[in-house]
C-alpha cells in the first residue's frame, strides 16, 4: 500500500507564524518528519500570500534542506479553480499538506465547501499531516478570526468570525499571538461564543493535534488556551467598541513540552524543554 493511502492517526500541525526556516527549524522539521521525511509527498498551498512565488521558493528550499522531496504546488486563484480535478488528485496523493501565511480570507473564499476543501478533509482523515502557519493556522478551525483590532483589552464587535475548514472543531485559533498582542480579540470572540475554546499560538510555535482530541506544544514560544464556558460576560449587552466585562475565564499558558486534552480542557502532562542551563549545571555538579 503506498504511503499516501496508509491509515494513520489524523494529525494537524498548527503554527503561530514566523517559524524559523534558516536555523534549527524545529517546527518545520517536525512537519517534514510527520509527512514521511525522504518518502514524503508534500503539497504546498501558498494561496493566502501576496508573494506566492517567493513563498513557494522559500518553503521548497527549507523542505528539501530538511530531507523531503520538492513539494507539489496547489494554488487555486479562484473558487472555480478549487474544482480542478488535477489539483484535487495532488492533495489525494499527499502525505503532508502545508498552507502558508497571508490572508485567511483568501483561504476561506477558495477552500471550505469546495472539492479541494473536501480533499483536505480526506487527507486529514487518512492520516496525512495537515500543517499551516499564520493564516494557514487560522483556517484549520470551524470558525476563524478573519479580521480584528489588536490589543490587551477585549472590546465588543471589534473582530469578525468567518468560516474555516473545520478540521478542528470547537475551537477558535489565533496566531502571532503574543507578538501582535491579540489577547483582547481572542477573549472578545470566546466571551461571545463560550462553547468554543480559544487557542492563541505564538510565533515559531506549534500545536501538534492528534486524533482531534488533544495536542502537544512545540517550538520557542507558548500557546494560550482560553476557556470561558463558566465565565460571566456582558457581551450580549455591551455597545460596539466598549470594553467587555469577562469574569471567571480560565486560562492556560503552555510552552513546549505541554500536552493538553481538548475534550476535557485540561493539562495532561508537561516535560520541561526550556530548563535553566545554569541550574541544570549546578545540579549536575552537586
Amino acid at each position: 500500500m503506498p504511503p499516501s493511502q496508509r491509515r494513520a492517526t489524523p494529525t494537524l500541525l498548527i503554527i503561530g507564524g514566523a517559524e524559523d526556516r534558516v536555523g534549527k527549524a524545529t517546527v518545520l522539521r517536525r512537519f517534514v518528519r510527520l509527512a514521511g521525511g525522504r518518502k514524503a509527498k508534500i503539497v504546498l498551498i501558498p494561496t493566502a500570500s501576496s508573494f506566492q512565488d517567493e513563498v513557494t521558493e522559500a518553503y521548497t528550499e527549507v523542505f528539501t534542506r530538511l530531507g523531503a522531496p520538492a513539494p507539489s504546488v496547489v494554488n487555486p486563484q479562484s473558487r472555480q479553480e478549487s474544482h480542478d480535478e488535477a489539483l484535487v488528485a495532488l492533495v489525494d496523493e499527499a502525505t503532508g499538506v502545508f498552507m502558508s501565511g497571508g490572508s485567511q480570507l483568501k483561504l476561506s473564499q477558495r477552500f471550505p465547501g469546495t472539492p479541494l476543501g473536501d480533499a483536505l478533509h480526506r487527507a486529514h482523515d487518512r492520516g496525512a499531516v495537515v500543517g499551516g502557519t499564520s493564516a494557514g493556522a487560522s483556517i484549520m478551525s470551524q470558525f476563524m478570526i478573519s479580521m480584528g483590532e489588536e490589543g490587551i483589552t477585549p472590546r465588543q464587535r471589534h473582530s469578525q468570525l468567518s468560516a474555516g475548514l473545520g478540521l478542528l472543531e470547537g475551537v477558535i485559533i489565533d496566531q502571532h499571538f503574543a507578538q501582535r498582542s491579540r489577547y483582547g480579540r481572542l477573549m472578545s470572540m470566546v466571551a461571545a461564543s463560550p462553547s468554543l475554546i480559544g487557542i492563541g499560538i505564538d510565533e515559531d510555535t506549534a500545536i501538534e493535534v492528534r486524533d482531534r482530541s488533544g495536542f502537544t506544544v512545540h517550538g520557542a514560544g507558548a500557546v494560550f488556551v482560553l476557556d470561558c464556558r463558566e465565565a460571566v460576560s456582558d457581551a450580549p449587552d455591551a455597545r460596539r467598541g466598549a470594553p467587555l466585562m469577562v469574569s471567571g475565564a480560565v486560562v492556560h499558558s503552555l510552552p513546549a513540552g505541554a500536552t493538553f486534552d481538548l475534550a476535557e480542557v485540561r493539562l495532561v502532562d508537561f516535560v520541561e524543554k526550556h530548563a535553566d542551563a545554569a541550574v541544570a549545571l549546578a545540579s549536575a555538579k552537586a
